[in-house]
């Protein structure tokens, strides 16, 4: 089984979208999935529309009352998606950005990957389709994030097109604590890390974005961003990954 987990705020124009492009993708990519959402708060009517689509996809709408932000919502997904699976070694979860920067078509590619036996498959973007202050960003965050998130040999760790063997994501998971203590775009760094630490093996693919784009569903400009992984950088402390990136 395939868990895709879409954290949303505000997403209302795209969305609906991004739900029917992954409807596309897995009828003419068959495998079993299940799509899980949470609303974070959204004040645009993204918890009304998803309702909807409850009807015409196997998908479970989580909706919060009070915004928790990205990384609390992914990762109370992922403890759905665990509660959920009987084969964690076998079942897997996704997340991609619910702005529909990336089209869910990039999937298939990820999900190869992990059927070849990858434990992490990072999603890496051509950067130079980014604007070019976001650019600059994205190719510093490697030296932005250090001390704390060390990823030898991942040139992308911010796209946020990621899947995760279940059984990989449980080792690091913890069960009183929060697994990501940063939020927003950093989290996706930290996310990779912390799964990239427990995983035997790790991969990376080509994802192309939608279009230029300015981060996601971030409110940060490109300086923002550039302090706030600076500052993830030296607020956590993960282990560096002991295996290498395949390509």
């Amino acid at each position: 089984m395939l868990y895709v987990c879409l954290a949303t705020r505000n997403n209302a124009q795209s969305i609906g979208l991004l739900l029917w492009k992954l409807r596309k993708v897995f009828q003419e990519f068959p495998r079993e999935y299940h799509i899980l959402v949470a609303d974070d708060a959204s004040t645009d009517g993204s918890g009304e529309l998803l309702e909807t689509y409850q009807r015409a996809l196997p998908l479970t709408l989580v909706r919060h009352r009070e915004p928790r932000g990205l990384a609390s919502a992914l990762e109370g997904l992922f403890r759905d998606a665990l509660t959920r699976s009987d084969r964690p070694k076998r079942d897997c979860v996704a997340t991609i950005p619910a702005d529909f920067s990336y089209s869910p078509g990039v999937l298939p590619d990820l999900i190869r990957r992990f059927e070849s036996g990858a434990d992490v498959i990072v999603g890496e973007s051509a950067l130079e389709r980014h604007a070019l202050g976001m650019r600059v960003v994205a190719r510093s965050a490697p030296w932005l994030l250090r001390p704390g998130i060390v990823l030898p040999g991942l040139h992308d760790l911010l796209s946020g097109v990621v899947l995760i063997r279940l059984v990989t994501l449980k080792r690091c998971l913890p069960e009183s604590e929060a697994l990501l203590v940063t939020d927003g775009i950093p989290a996706r760094a930290e996310l990779l890390a912390r799964a990239a630490s427990s995983a035997r093996q790790i991969a990376a693919v080509p994802v192309e974005p939608r279009e230029r784009v300015n981060g996601g569903t971030s409110p940060e400009g490109p300086l923002s961003l550039a302090f706030s992984l600076f500052r993830a950088g030296r607020t956590v402390r993960i282990p560096r990954p002991e295996t290498d990136v395949q390509r």
